[in-house]
């Protein structure tokens, strides 16, 4: 499995957005990165479902709550994610 990665669509228009991209973005995919870790390392045979609602919530655990507050990730990642640990592969 390719490693995780949280990539934002900042407003090109705002300076500040496309300034804080790449720290936002780091913190954020380091905090999928650990979250997968613990998903993965504690896995029992959940379904679908109840693994990606843990990713989710472990990762947003990661965050500053601020942050953790407006993070809606892309959905298909977090099922990619959840796949690979279900299947073994992340």
């Amino acid at each position: 499995m390719t490693d995780p990665h949280v990539t934002l669509d900042p407003d090109p228009h705002d300076p500040v957005q496309r300034k804080l991209q790449g720290p936002l973005e780091e913190q954020l995919t380091s905090a999928l990165k650990a979250a997968t870790e613990r998903v993965r390392a504690s896995y029992r045979g959940e379904p679908f479902d109840v693994v990606c609602r843990r990713l989710l919530d472990e990762t947003r655990a990661g965050l500053h709550p601020d942050i953790a507050a407006g993070f809606e990730p892309d959905m298909n990642e977090l099922a990619r994610v959840a796949v690979a640990i279900i299947r073994g592969q992340a």
